[in-house]
């Protein structure tokens, strides 16, 4: 089963990387060009805590507008939102309906930019190169200065974002877990990784014990799932 499985997997990033699965442009594909690293981690940071559930290309979207609106572009500033209160940051966020719950939201957002500022000064302090370390940095040591990102779902698929999006190399990348979703749930059912009654937990550490000791990690897989689950599975297997 462990075999076929692996075969399975390695069939479909193929077919992931040649275009046969369909559309499969990330919504994170939608984003400005940045002036500099700490802009890049700032703009795929903070929006993550918005994250939940929601359509995430209307979530970018609607990042991609806050950032170029020169009147709500302030908002990626971690040392100006620090200094903000929360009726100064709130219409900013909700222009361009970056946060969608007015109040909730703000809060997140506030929350974190303080933690990274007061702890950290800047995102390039705060990141280090080894994914152990973030993770025990925001999961564990600031967890309450992270809501929402810290959560296993987000903080993983975050850290995968990290990787392809803001130039980060972590260590020990190999660890960071498959992030469960509707779409990742489909294909682990299909794939017979699960049997559809388990947690995102468990589901994680299904996709770790399936793909140990091959060349993929769990991660590489989210993307290839997800555009195989989200185009209706219009690519079948052999």
């Amino acid at each position: 089963m462990k075999v076929s499985l692996i075969s399975k997997c390695q069939t479909l990033i193929t077919a992931y990387k040649s275009g046969q699965l369909g559309q499969t442009i990330m919504p994170e594909d939608s984003h400005p060009n940045f002036q500099t690293n700490e802009q890049r981690l700032i703009y795929f940071t903070l929006p993550m805590s918005l994250n939940y559930q929601r359509d995430s290309y209307k979530l970018w979207e609607s990042a991609l507008k806050t950032f170029n609106d020169p009147t709500t572009k302030v908002v990626f500033n971690l040392d100006k939102v620090s200094q903000m209160d929360e009726d100064t940051l709130r219409p900013l966020l909700t222009k361009h309906k970056l946060a969608l719950q007015p109040n909730k939201h703000t809060h997140n957002w506030m929350t974190i930019a303080n933690t990274i500022t007061s702890n950290f000064t800047n995102m390039h302090n705060f990141i280090p190169d080894d994914f152990v370390k973030l993770q025990q940095l925001v999961q564990v040591e600031h967890k309450k200065g992270f809501p929402y990102l810290s959560g296993p779902k987000i903080f993983n698929y975050w850290c995968f974002i990290l990787q392809e999006y803001c130039n980060v190399k972590l260590a020990n990348s190999n660890l960071i877990s498959i992030a469960p979703d509707t779409h990742i749930t489909k294909c682990s059912i299909k794939l017979g990784v699960i049997d559809g009654n388990e947690s995102k937990e468990q589901i994680a550490q299904k996709w770790r014990e399936a793909l140990k000791d091959s060349n993929i990690t769990p991660i590489q897989m989210h993307p290839v799932l997800w555009f195989w689950s989200k185009n209706n599975f219009q690519f079948t297997l052999p």
